[in-house]
């Protein structure tokens, strides 16, 4: 006798098994990459293949996906009116902490419309931050907004390419010399 499967919930899952899909996505690209197998993802939401390639037809999806969860955790932090630059590296940190293959994605496939929407929403979310930053003079005038983009990119780089255990010292550092560079100029 066999024992029983799990119960077809059919189009009611859906939703759940999305969600399910990115977080799971989210670990298993922290632990191995952009290049992990996608069945690796599926057995970690806890759904078969067939859901996760009827939410996500391919690899970049699933990862655009994860990113676009990131980018809107990012524009909860920018819409509080009292938030500031270093709330907002805190939160790119610790995404970039355990998010790395996404960096990779972002490179290698800026080009693709479902990447490069997110580039423009990471922009305007930046720009905001910016804005903000130089009307309360936390920081200088002279900071671009692709200043903060360039400096988020060239971290965000830095930490896929570092040993998982000295990253949150990387993000400490790179936060110091950002103080630095866009500090207000005296004078």
């Amino acid at each position: 006798m066999s024992a029983p499967g799990k119960a077809n919930r059919g189009p009611s899952a859906g939703p759940e098994n999305r969600r399910a899909l990115v977080a799971a996505a989210r670990e298993v690209f922290a632990e191995d990459g952009l290049s992990a197998p996608l069945s690796s993802v599926a057995k970690r939401a806890g759904v078969g293949q067939g859901s996760l390639y009827r939410h996500f037809p391919d690899r970049i999806a699933l990862a655009a996906a994860v990113f676009e969860e990131n980018i809107g955790d990012l524009e909860v932090v920018v819409d509080r009116p009292d938030s500031t630059l270093d709330d907002f590296l805190e939160v790119v940190i610790a995404q970039a902490l355990v998010s790395t293959a996404l960096i990779e994605l972002l490179t290698s496939h800026r080009h693709d419309e479902r990447i490069a929407h997110l580039s423009d929403r990471l922009a305007s979310v930046v720009a905001t931050i910016t804005e903000r930053e130089k009307a309360a003079r936390r920081i200088g005038q002279h900071v671009a907004i692709d200043d903060v983009v360039l400096a988020i990119s060239m971290l965000a780089g830095e930490l896929a390419h570092t040993e998982p255990d000295a990253r949150a010292g990387v993000g400490r550092r790179a936060w110091a010399l950002f103080h630095a560079a866009f500090a207000p100029h005296e004078g």
